[in-house]
């Protein structure tokens, strides 16, 4: 029996929306994702189905005879997914509480998640949890998988991710410990013009990548993007290879020194701020709820 490389429901929703929009610049709009990313995950689609789902061509995009065919299936599946989806959170909630926290680069060991987790096991000593350390990558997409319940991040988030505001502290610039700006101690975002940016995937939203490339610049200077990584120390070693720089959180220098690069503050940007993080469709669990309560006593939401 030959084996089927099955795609992805992440890849079948890419058709689905793209059936609805008929346009890949609306659909990757729809889907938090760039355009070149979602024309990629079409295109393994169709190569992973060996059928020619859309007709496309810079002017119209139409579906042809098998993605007329296809498309009640796919919207079949899709839909089973979210009734699973459905009746996996309504058990979850009947169940003994366990709550799976993600954190991404330095964030567990902030003292701000210390003190979460620290309320949430006071108030709630049975309560099994759970920390995973996540990718870039993972971070945001565990959550709408469901692979984890809530997120320690570094926002901005996508849709559907609601957020509440743990702390906020400058962001910093990651050189090279041999370029010219190192002996500095602060620098201006002009000072930076010109330089390759660090590059992280497309699937993480691209929200969160400009922010963390501060793209647009204020002066209207295109960020020039370069090698991609997907965690801090893969960042790390490519900023000391000498092909990138990185903005980093002003924590950066304290959890993550290392030989070959130089942390500097940088003036005309904005501030950075940590939260935690939860689908809006899980934010009533038991588990999400008591974990939300806990950050909510011990931080206040901002005026």
């Amino acid at each position: 029996m030959n084996h089927w490389n099955a795609p992805t429901v992440h890849q079948l929703r890419t058709f689905f929306v793209l059936a609805e929009e008929l346009h890949f610049g609306r659909a990757a709009a729809r889907l938090f994702m760039s355009q070149p990313a979602l024309s990629r995950q079409f295109t393994v689609l169709e190569q992973r189905l060996g059928i020619q789902l859309l007709d496309r061509n810079q002017r119209s995009v139409k579906l042809t005879a098998a993605g007329k065919v296809a498309l009640p299936k796919v919207a079949a599946v899709l839909a089973a997914t979210e009734e699973l989806h459905r009746v996996a959170i309504e058990y979850s909630q009947t169940a003994t509480m366990n709550l799976v926290v993600g954190t991404i680069g330095a964030e567990a060991a902030m003292e701000h998640t210390r003190v979460v987790l620290a309320e949430v096991v006071r108030q709630h000593p049975d309560m099994r949890i759970e920390v995973r350390l996540l990718s870039a990558t993972e971070h945001f997409q565990s959550l709408y998988t469901g692979d984890v319940d809530v997120v320690f991040c570094r926002p901005p988030a996508p849709e559907q991710i609601q957020t509440h505001h743990l702390a906020t502290e400058p962001r910093v610039v990651c050189v090279p410990a041999e370029d010219p700006l190192a002996s500095k101690k602060k620098v201006s975002l002009a000072e930076l013009r010109g330089r390759v940016m660090i590059d992280y995937p497309p699937e993480c939203p691209q929200v969160w990548r400009k922010f963390w490339a501060v793209d647009p610049r204020p002066d209207g200077t295109p960020v020039q993007y370069g090698p991609v990584v997907r965690d801090v120390e893969s960042l790390l070693a490519t900023v000391a290879q000498g092909r990138a720089i990185a903005f980093q959180p002003a924590a950066a220098r304290d959890f993550f020194p290392r030989p070959g690069i130089a942390f500097l503050d940088v003036t005309g940007i904005d501030p950075c701020t940590s939260a935690l993080a939860w689908h809006a469709e899980g934010g009533q669990r038991p588990a999400v709820k008591a974990i939300r309560l806990a950050a909510e006593k011990l931080f206040p939401s901002r005026t």
